[in-house]
């Protein structure tokens, strides 16, 4: 389906896993702006509301619009549970998304993606958008593909240099094969993942649209860098300062401290917007824009619009469940929520926005009490052995097996599986031996201004239309 051209003003910004779920960036698509699917780990979702029994029908409704009919029996006939699991029940696990991924793997994520898309656009011709992660490099081909199968209008990609994404969207246009290059510590040789929608699809291959390519960096130098090339220049940029949520770049050299130990910024981790502007490419503002103030502010520096994410993570329809949503707007009612930016909470090395929550890996003993697993493997890299061989490993994983990786046990202190406490956010957390369930990590922004203006407008709460409307508001 053809959508607008128009540049929106808002971007969603693609939060967590699924918490920039189909539900909320429909909505803002509806309002005339650019609604975002978080692209993260949405095969894992896929496999577990499917054996919760797939809730409203929403996911087999999008499979059946599934290019390749027999792909999507097959995805639930491994997964979908008529009724949902038992109380108490395990997830069956999926699996991992690797350099070399099999074909379960691949199918997995190809129709996950899709069917996220394919939900957030059905029925209208708004704009919606995928957000990706750099960092989880292994998973990007396939999830690129099944948003692009759904006729995805933007990519959107951070945490990392995304220098081979416009390429890779346009050889799926062409219906060729898409290659990216896979960082591999250690290596002594190129790493390539490759995959081939023919090989795949066949002739239920659709001719595919290109979507255009945002490249969120943190400085002007990133932005100009990815501009010089035509084989790598994005169609725009989203400028992210230190207080976005989720991750955020570390500041520029020495990291340092503060007392409450979160890293300090200075000068030098503001990006120049007038160098940004004058590369003449549209470029939106993320990290506490949340006004309507703001967003005209980032107009008048020459900004598209901006991103926001903590006022739509929020908002009634993002995939946090109920009771995390509702604990976040009372502690901004009274004023006691508070946003921490860890420098040592993920295990990629990142800063990462903590929203400090009790009963969630915010507390130092919940921290310290869950045994280490790392089991859904999206934040792993990837590291070539003496042998050649690649192993896989992860800072949160248990001590002794990151140790014999190659990894130092340093590296290991303080960080958390986010991979299972961001599924925990949406309600997807796994159960464990002896019934224990995986607990949330939720991250925000740390300016709460905007948020807490709108919470003066609407004491219950708020949609994202809502959010939309005030944004644009003067």
């Amino acid at each position: 389906m053809q959508t607008s051209s128009a540049l929106p003003i808002v971007i969603q910004g693609g939060m967590g896993i699924a918490v920039s779920s189909w539900q909320l960036a429909r909505e803002v698509s509806l309002a005339g702006q650019l609604g975002v699917v978080s692209g993260t780990a949405l095969d894992g979702v896929l496999a577990r509301v499917l054996q919760d029994g797939d809730p409203g029908g929403h996911r087999r409704r999008a499979m059946a619009h599934f290019p390749s009919p027999a792909m999507a029996q097959r995805i639930l006939d491994a997964y979908f549970i008529e009724g949902g699991r038992p109380d108490g029940a395990p997830y069956r696990p999926h699996p991992t998304l690797t350099i070399a991924p099999g074909k379960a793997a691949i199918e997995l994520s190809l129709v996950g993606n899709f069917t996220e898309v394919w939900l957030a656009k059905e029925g209208h011709s708004g704009l919606v958008g995928i957000n990706m992660l750099e960092k989880v490099q292994t998973a990007n081909a396939s999830a690129i593909l099944g948003a692009m199968l759904a006729d995805v209008d933007y990519v959107i990609m951070g945490a990392g240099v995304p220098r081979e994404i416009p390429r890779l969207l346009t050889e799926y246009a062409a219906g060729r094969t898409g290659h990216l290059t896979i960082d591999v510590v250690g290596a002594n040789r190129v790493h390539r993942a490759a995959l081939d929608p023919v090989m795949y699809l066949g002739a239920e291959l659709p001719k595919l649209r290109r979507p255009k390519f945002l490249a969120i960096v943190s400085l002007h130098v990133l932005a100009t860098y990815l501009n010089k090339d035509p084989e790598i220049r994005p169609d725009g940029f989203v400028v992210e300062g230190p207080r976005a949520g989720g991750h955020s770049a570390p500041p520029r050299g020495k990291l340092t401290l503060d007392e409450a130990g979160e890293p300090i910024y200075g000068p030098k981790d503001d990006a120049d917007l007038e160098k940004v502007a004058a590369l003449g490419v549209p470029f939106w503002l993320a990290g506490a824009y949340a006004s309507p103030q703001m967003v005209a502010e980032a107009r008048a520096a020459g900004a598209a619009g901006v991103q926001i994410g903590t006022l739509f993570a929020m908002a009634s329809e993002s995939g946090l469940t109920d009771d995390l949503r509702g604990r976040l707007v009372a502690q901004l009612a009274d004023e006691t929520l508070v946003v921490r930016n860890d420098p040592r909470a993920s295990p990629t090395g990142f800063p990462f926005k903590v929203a400090e929550l009790s009963d969630t890996l915010s507390e130092d003993a919940n921290y310290a009490a869950r045994e280490r697993i790392c089991d859904l493997g999206y934040l792993r890299s990837p590291v070539e052995r003496a042998d050649g061989k690649i192993a896989y490993r992860c800072a949160s994983e248990p001590v002794h097996m990151y140790a014999r990786k190659g990894g130092a046990d340093e590296d290991t202190s303080g960080r958390k599986c986010l991979c299972n406490a961001l599924m925990a956010n949406i309600g997807l957390g796994q159960v464990r031996r002896g019934g224990y369930v995986e607990e949330p990590a939720v991250t925000l922004g740390q300016d709460l201004s905007g948020a807490q203006a709108l919470l003066a407008l609407h004491p219950d709460g708020w949609t994202a239309r809502q959010a939309v409307d005030w944004l644009l508001s003067t």
